[in-house]
């Protein structure tokens, strides 16, 4: 397929393109492979962004969050030392929080979704592009254009707009045009799309195993959607697509291609059939779902062979980057396709006036600009988007609203083991303590088997609590085969398992996954809240406490395609 740079996505006038084309003929055969790769940044040390990453010359950088001032002088430092104005990229999924660690907390996708209000995605988008941009970076990670349909998966989950195509796209749209109508890039990712099996990328590759047909209707609506207004970038997923690796190849199907490697997936799939003239990224790879796909040494240049036009992250940055200079050198990857990924990243960055910037020493704002992170507009847009979002999925036992004195003595037990139940227990704890609730934290058990062996009975523990509060902190995350509950007493001996909810009043209140009634069926109250920040916690409680109606609508089956988890 050509390039067509006039046209959707990159849409740049004449001056726009002789930049585009001066500079990549002005660069060294060494240069043009530093264009292809994407770096992430493990330290701000400027020694080590001076030598370690800045040394290839690469064409984009990412960054893990940190504070806004470290984000800005980092970006700064690194557009100030480098020759052809870099991407900064970070995962701008959920909030300002994706680059810096006192942003705004917005809310997973999926709490948006369940608002019923597509705007609220917008709003999303807007809140990471100002905050993103006023650290220095130009190129959201983000959205992401996956459907959950497979409740068993690790990684999609909240992370998604759930598990409706129209919904994904209208929200996905949303926020993408929301980011990039203020210059901030976006990639939508990631293609062919993720949520259809129970694996990770991360740990091994993921299949998408629709038929084609399927495909067409879900997935591809989503992305060609997407594409069709503009989309700048997609982000490529080490996620196979046996149907159309098949169709545009019959033999190349008996192993699992990744679509990072695939040719038929990057050019007959995603350039031919679909269109997209823009910006192709791989998603990191350092997943071992690149990884499987073939011998590093070989993956390396014919993801560019075959499609991609950025390589993100690395297993050692400088060895890769040899990898694929002898790629070049073997005729593993053509001087065509170097060239031709090359300006399509030049020519993204001209989409971004990245060039104009430079020569007005504008790349990144004023630092000014640093006080729009975290400011208290975008705390109150959260506020009211965990009140539209918090979802009342069942109470067949009619408990709610509870009241302090009905129900004053609450044992409240955190389930997961994030870094983030402190602050979440503690918001929750404060909160109904407030209220005029007794609060009592459980402790784990440790049962001792012998002589002095004692099991609380039914009628001691019924004449300490008057309700039990479960909150489901267990965030979706990368590199974990699964994102369940994990009891720790076995048999219902202890007090961890909700052996009591025919005896006490049990509430679960989940602030991560949605679908924990899977392992709870027994709980005959159950809310998903899609989002652990302050605001969604608040939100819920006052719900609970009946100061505010639940309004929220679920985007996800949450009792799983299972009939009694109804009741």
């Amino acid at each position: 397929m050509s390039i067509d740079l006039k046209s959707n996505p990159f849409f740049l006038d004449d001056e726009d393109i002789k930049w585009v084309e001066e500079t990549r003929e002005k660069m060294s055969t060494d240069e043009k492979i530093g264009q292809l790769f994407f770096p992430i940044g493990y330290t701000t040390n400027q020694d080590y962004l001076r030598y370690g990453l800045l040394g290839v010359k690469p064409g984009g950088v990412l960054f893990r969050p940190g504070p806004k001032q470290e984000m800005y002088d980092t970006h700064k430092f690194l557009q100030e030392n480098s020759e052809v104005p870099l991407l900064l990229a970070a995962n701008l999924e959920d909030g300002g929080t994706g680059i810096c660690t006192d942003g705004t907390f917005y809310g997973k996708q999926m709490m948006l979704a369940a608002s019923g209000d597509e705007k609220e995605a917008g709003k999303l988008g807007e809140v990471c592009a100002v905050e993103g941009l006023s650290v220095g970076c130009n190129y959201s990670f983000a959205p992401v254009a996956d459907i959950d349909m497979e409740f068993h998966n690790p990684i999609t989950n909240v992370r998604t707009y759930g598990s409706d195509a129209d919904v994904v796209l209208s929200c996905a749209l949303e926020y993408m045009k929301a980011a990039q109508s203020r210059g901030m890039a976006t990639s939508v990712k990631h293609f062919p799309g993720d949520g259809v099996d129970e694996t990770d990328q991360h740990l091994q590759i993921s299949v998408n195993s629709l038929s084609c047909q399927e495909w067409d209707s879900t997935f591809g609506r989503v992305f060609k959607g997407l594409i069709d207004k503009g989309a700048l970038s997609v982000m490529i997923g080490h996620i196979a697509l046996p149907s159309y690796q098949k169709k545009f190849n019959p033999g190349s199907a008996d192993k699992l291609v990744p679509a990072s490697i695939s040719k038929e997936i990057l050019q007959d799939l995603l350039r031919e059939q679909m269109g997209f003239n823009g910006m192709v990224i791989t998603d990191s790879t350092a997943m071992v779902g690149f990884c499987a796909g073939m011998e590093r040494s070989k993956a390396v240049p014919l993801s560019i062979e075959y499609g991609c036009d950025m390589f993100l992250f690395n297993k050692v940055l400088q060895e890769d980057f040899v990898y694929m200079k002898q790629g070049l050198e073997s005729g593993l990857l053509s001087e065509r396709r170097l060239n031709e990924a090359v300006t399509r990243i030049l020519a993204m960055k001209a989409a971004l006036k990245l060039h104009i910037k430079q020569k007005e020493n504008t790349l990144l704002p004023s630092p000014d600009s640093l006080e729009k992170v975290g400011c208290e507009t975008h705390k109150n847009w959260a506020v009211k988007a965990a009140d539209k979002g918090v979802t009342l999925v069942k109470d067949t036992q009619n408990l709610l609203p509870l009241d302090s004195e009905k129900h004053k003595r609450v044992l409240v037990q955190i389930l997961g083991d994030c870094q983030s139940n402190e602050r979440v227990l503690d918001s929750f704890s404060s909160r109904l303590t407030a209220e005029g609730f007794e609060v009592h934290l459980y402790e784990k058990e440790n049962f001792v088997f012998d002589a002095s062996f004692k099991l609380e009975g039914v009628e001691e523990f019924r004449s300490k609590y008057d309700l039990v509060l479960y909150i489901g902190n267990i965030e979706n995350a990368s590199n974990k085969t699964t994102n369940r509950i994990n009891w720790h007493t076995s048999y219902g001996l202890g007090n961890n398992l909700p052996w009591f909810a025919e005896e006490v009043d049990t509430l679960f209140i989940s602030v991560a996954n949605p679908y924990h009634l899977l392992d709870t069926s027994m709980v005959k109250t159950y809310i998903n809240c899609y989002s652990n920040s302050d605001a969604v916690i608040d939100a819920a409680l006052s719900k609970v406490l009946g100061q505010s109606e639940f309004k929220g609508t679920s985007p996800v089956d949450p009792f799983c395609g299972k009939e009694y988890l109804r009741y």
